[in-house]
């Protein structure tokens, strides 16, 4: 199976610590985010990934390099930033062949189960599968709207007034049909863009393991202190 990890962000929020190190290698208790995503895409059988980069690419390269592993890793370089669904786009090519692949949000720390998470996936054959999740500050997120059966009935990103606090977690499985759906604009962006153009088809998993969006000097510095590691339960 194949998985996007989105990782060219600037990380401006983080500064000074991303001045130095790309977001992606971030140190979780001593070991680079990267490292992390990398290792729970290997126990879930992803052995194909695509690392898409833009600041202190050749830290990822080198890293990546120097690292042995059995997955095969793919780096792209994004001069100008494509967004995160003009990542997608892009590289279709890659993944257009596959019944479904996934699309992970490089600056989460999460050590759940994507193996439950792509089973729920089919068994709801829909077009896409969201990782969902219960957040404090749903304004400053991706809102979902979900039905009884599962199925996201309204998405909406980062509302002035949010519908609820059920938020996109930045893991997603996907099946080719959204590369359709993706805007030639450049950015396009997931949350934006492509997202509100799936309502309805889409389906919602409640993530009830372990996740921290390391996107602010708070919530990285709260990752530090309660990251469990990766093993969960069964």
């Amino acid at each position: 199976m194949k998985a996007f990890l989105l990782a060219a962000g600037k990380g401006e929020r983080l500064r000074p610590l991303t001045e130095t190190l790309p977001k992606c290698m971030v140190p979780i208790q001593g070991v680079p985010l990267l490292t992390i995503w990398l290792e729970l895409c290997r126990r879930h059988e992803i052995y194909d990934v695509l690392v898409n980069t833009h600041s202190h690419t050749d830290l990822v390269k080198s890293y990546l390099g120097n690292r042995q592993t059995d997955l095969r890793v793919q780096i792209t370089e994004e001069k100008t930033l494509l967004g995160s669904a003009g990542t997608l786009r892009t590289n279709r090519a890659w993944a257009c062949s596959e019944r479904e692949f996934c699309v992970f949000y490089g600056d989460v720390l999460t050590n759940t189960n994507i193996t439950r998470i792509l089973e729920f996936h089919r068994n709801h054959k829909q077009v896409a599968t969201l990782g969902v999740y219960e957040v404090a500050y749903p304004s400053r997120c991706g809102i979902v709207t979900v039905d009884s059966s599962h199925i996201v009935r309204g998405f909406v990103e980062k509302p002035q007034i949010p519908s609820g606090n059920l938020a996109f977690s930045g893991i997603l499985i996907a099946t080719p049909a959204i590369f359709d759906v993706i805007p030639d604009q450049v950015p396009a962006d997931i949350g934006f863009d492509l997202l509100p153009k799936l309502v309805g088809s889409m389906a919602a998993f409640r993530i009830a393991d372990y996740l921290v969006d390391i996107g602010t000097p708070a919530t990285y510095e709260r990752a530090q202190l309660t990251w469990p590691g990766l093993e969960v339960a069964a």
